[in-house]
């Protein structure tokens, strides 16, 4: 058939690839179609037809509807049934679906062209009355709270009073004359509030249409997209899809379901998901009934079962993909409904990637591009410690991982108001709905009575990275009084729970939680991307702990170990203090030897764990005030001696030390080089302890790359004496000690701009640099960090001052900038010269794009915090997929 016009497409003719024209949900129903799985005929408006109704002012376009009506008139002659027709209606569902998956966020009529008529050709169609008068009452339902938008407690009522009157607990129980009675009651609401029952099916059509138009502008989908990030470039409206309906209620061998490729918890390669017999629609993710899970279907209908098994098979082989299918039995024929990406935990997705790629379906590019950097930190969540757990309250499925105390709260509401005065809460409900997305994201964690791991809760956590428990059927909640129960324990709105996303596991209180086990897959795919990486990463580590952990995630050497925190150790501060003191170089000399000895054991460690990676040990930087006693605190305790007639001289001596050490602006005074220079025997005496550790590791057989790295330089003069006067000497001197010597590296941070603007003359004289970007952003902004921060970032931020926090993401227009300034000019000296970046941003995931691209290959590494080093090990080998020109084209989940 030829095109229907403007806006309307056929199945046949629609391109599945043109997803912001046809929208995922129906370019899923084209491409199942196109593969020759058994999808109900249907025709998609364009999201072309969406946006014009918004720019016509909410009026849907001249002549679409003269394409809707051929293209019914097309879907008549492809089943043979007619809208509106008693006899052999044609009944159809109305779909809303935008370029990107919007789980729930938008709405879906089902059963359209049902009225007092074409009920009776529907029962003779699926030779079941009962079944015809359930769509019936649900298209009523449905129609009504969507379309016409009454209250859905105005339909709820009804039903609820008809199950107690005819004593049944399921909707499919129900009997027919208890059917017949809802929908003469739901006509009556209809009747009451406009007058009419709606029963013109073209009528039913056109206000379903729009009311899919109008759900893409709900306050739900709003927040969706904001939450989410969805702008106008990545989803512009919604398109529709009108699909002949095929009956999942039509008698005990239909059924409707939901099933993942691969289990979206583990990534274990089998089928996942539930159906339910004699249901429809959203009756699976609703969580109104206990679903069955699907290996129940194998034995109930194994032809069934094994068709559609092959069939979600091929969806996922030909999307490179896990998916998520829905699905309908009608009488024993399977019907395909939607599929999408799934929404998986980060465990599962890992795995998947790591199998698909060797079963070869994806290659490894595609498999690195295809997590998002997120799920690397979400699979560093905390469990639940189960030795100090306790017995579990009760238990549910674990739908989203990740274990999280917080406040009980019953309405999404509350969890927003309660979350922005500091509070940390779960949502406690029956079961989610679309209207509650805004409480998720207030929310920690969110428990659930009903539904299933396919339900609403279930995949909007999953989706946004909360931890979940879902069909906790022994919690029975009373929104009325705020109060939740499981047997006789009660818990009140605002009592603390606990629940494992991992486990399914409800507690009372607050539980302890541990560091999660992480599966062989996860250092395996770190490893994948660390073989197309261009960068490498390293670690920020000042201890033997951090050491362990940064090799544990594969940091190839530490890029930034701060001495200075080796003085605040036990029994060194002191020692430390009256190094700082004293104003007789050779009794400092004589005190630092002392501490050289205790910091050469800190590096016996930590060089040890580090073995056969390049380690780079930062001078002392901070200003040396930071480890004397506080100002204010030795005023008081000198005037009460004096006021008592007992002055203290030591501690009258101490505060005039103090107060000579005090500065105006210590983040820019006495710091970094320019105690080096002033107070040479403390950095003789770092690297006295450096390469005396690192001799003896060499005794001992093990190969040490050591790199010694002078910070706050400004003046390539500064670097010169140190290295010609302080590190050269020391190192003669130890060498000569030891009767061996050992090759190291001497460089310098940058985090001044001097430096950066100076950097051809610094790297003639240095072998490596790395950016301290904390101190750089600092400089470039002239702004202190810790003022910044209490007094008007926010307020930058809120009036948009700044597009984000530069001291949590690097600045793309100043400091990213100034950066290649700095590598330009130094590889104009030294091409070869060695570059990273040690500052915090090494470790954060924007930060890392926005180097990729200002200075792409003009930086050898990345120094990120020890937790932060396995997301920066896939960003960087992501970035370095764009930089090389092979970064696939593919969705990242």
């Amino acid at each position: 058939m030829g095109s229907l016009g403007k806006y309307v497409l056929t199945f046949e003719e629609a391109d599945p690839d043109d997803v912001k024209l046809i929208g995922g949900k129906a370019s899923s129903l084209v491409l199942m179609t196109r593969l020759g799985l058994p999808v109900p005929p249907g025709i998609i408006i364009t999201t072309r037809a969406c946006r014009e109704y918004y720019d016509r002012g909410e009026k849907l376009p001249e002549g679409l509807m003269d394409e809707v009506i051929r293209g019914v008139k097309y879907l008549e002659e492809k089943t043979g049934y007619k809208l509106g027709d008693p006899d052999k209606p044609l009944l159809v569902s109305v779909r809303s679906g935008a370029a990107v998956s919007m789980p729930g966020m938008m709405d879906t009529v089902l059963n359209v062209g049902l009225n007092d008529k074409t009920v009776y050709g529907l029962a003779k169609r699926i030779n079941n009355e009962h079944g015809a008068y359930d769509a019936y009452r649900r298209f009523l339902a449905m129609f009504g709270r969507i379309v016409l938008g009454i209250p859905e407690e105005e339909f709820n009522k009804p039903l609820d009073e008809i199950k107690r009157k005819y004593g049944v607990k399921e909707d499919p129980e129900i009997p027919l004359e208890g059917l017949k009675e809802l929908v003469e009651i739901y006509k009556q609401i209809f009747i009451r509030r406009f007058g009419k029952v709606f029963d013109d099916p073209w009528e039913q059509l056109k206000l379903s249409i729009e009311a899919v138009f109008k759900s893409w502008n709900s306050p739900r989908a709003r927040f969706y997209r904001e939450a989410n990030k969805i702008t106008p470039e990545i989803a512009d409206c919604t398109a529709t899809a009108i699909v002949t309906m095929v009956f999942g209620n039509a008698d005990w061998r239909s059924a409707t379901g939901v099933v993942f490729s691969r289990d979206p918890a583990t990534g274990e390669n089998k089928l996942y998901g539930e159906y339910l017999p004699y249901a429809q629609g959203e009756d699976v993710v609703a969580g109104i009934r206990t679903p069955k899970p699907i290996e129940k279907l194998k034995e109930e209908m194994p032809e069934v079962y094994e068709q559609l098994y092959n069939g979600v098979k091929l969806i996922e082989k030909t999307k490179k993909e896990v998916q998520d299918v829905e699905f309908t039995i009608e009488k024993g024929k399977l019907w395909f409904l939607q599929t999408r990406n799934a929404k998986m935990n980060p465990l599962a997705v890992l795995k998947t990637r790591v199998d698909m790629y060797k079963e070869g379906m994806i290659t490894k590019e595609e498999a690195i591009m295809g997590v998002k950097p997120e799920y690397i930190l979400q699979m560093l969540y905390p469990r639940i410690d189960e030795s100090k757990a306790g017995k579990p309250l009760t238990k549910g499925i674990a739908a989203s991982p990740g274990a999280v105390s917080g406040q009980a709260v019953f309405d999404p509401d509350r969890a927003v108001e309660w979350s922005k005065t500091g509070k940390q809460v779960i949502l406690v409900r029956e079961e989610t709905k679309p209207d509650d997305v805004h409480g998720f994201y207030a929310s920690v964690g969110v428990l659930t009575s009903r539904g299933g791991a396919t339900s609403h809760a279930a995949v909007v956590a999953r989706a946004i990275g909360r931890p979940a428990v879902v069909g906790a059927e022994a919690l029975q909640i009373d929104y009325g009084t705020r109060i939740a129960r499981v047997g006789d324990t009660v818990i009140k709105e605002g009592d603390w729970i606990t629940i494992d996303g991992f486990t399914g596991s409800v507690y009372l209180g607050k539980v302890p939680t541990i560091e999660p086990k992480l599966p062989p897959e996860f250092f395996e795919f770190l490893d994948m991307a660390d073989s197309v990486s261009v960068f490498e990463i390293r670690a920020n580590a000042d201890t033997p702990d951090d050491a362990t952990i940064s090799r544990r995630f594969g940091a190839k050497g530490i890029g930034l170990l701060r001495t200075e925190r080796m003085f605040r150790a036990p029994g060194r501060l002191d020692l430390f203090r009256k190094v700082i003191l004293s104003d007789n170089p050779g009794e400092r000399r004589e005190l630092l030897d002392q501490l050289a000895e205790m910091m050469k054991k800190d590096f016996l460690e930590i060089f040890e764990i580090m073995e056969g990676y390049p380690i780079t040990v930062r001078l002392f930087d901070p200003p040396l005030h930071e480890f004397l006693p506080n100002f204010e605190e030795l005023v008081t305790e000198v005037t009460r001696a004096r006021t008592l007639g007992k002055p203290d001289p030591e501690k009258e001596r101490l505060l005039a030390r103090v107060k000579a050490l005090m500065e105006a602006n210590p983040m820019m005074g006495h710091r970094g080089v320019r105690v080096g220079i002033t107070y040479p025997e403390i950095y003789a005496a770092q690297v006295k302890a450096i390469l005396s550790a690192a001799l003896e590791l060499k005794r001992r057989g093990k190969h040490l790359e050591i790199q010694i790295m002078i910070p706050q330089v400004a003046e390539v003069r500064e670097l010169e004496i140190i290295i010609n006067n302080v590190v050269k000497p020391t190192a003669e001197e130890v060498f000569k000690a030891y009767g061996d010597s050992i090759e190291f590296k001497i460089g310098t941070m940058m985090e001044t701009v001097r430096s950066c603007l100076t950097a051809d003359k610094i790297a003639k004289v240095v072998d490596f640099m790395s950016f301290g970007t904390n101190d750089l952003t600092q400089a470039v902004f002239s702004f202190s960090r810790d003022d910044v921060e209490n007094k008007f970032m926010s307020k930058y931020l809120e009036l948009g001052v700044l597009p984000y926090d530069p001291f949590v993401t690097i600045d793309e227009e100043g400091v990213a900038k100034l950066m290649k300034v700095a590598i330009d000019a130094a590889r104009s000296v030294k091409p070869d010269i060695e570059i990273g970046i040690c500052g915090e941003h090494g470790g954060d995931p924007d930060s890392i794009k926005i180097l990729a691209k200002v200075v792409g290959r003009g930086l050898n590494y990345f120094s990120a915090s020890p937790y932060r080093v396995p997301v920066a090990r896939l960003v960087a080998a992501q970035e370095s997929l764009k930089i090389l020109g092979r970064a696939p084209k593919i969705h990242i989940y």
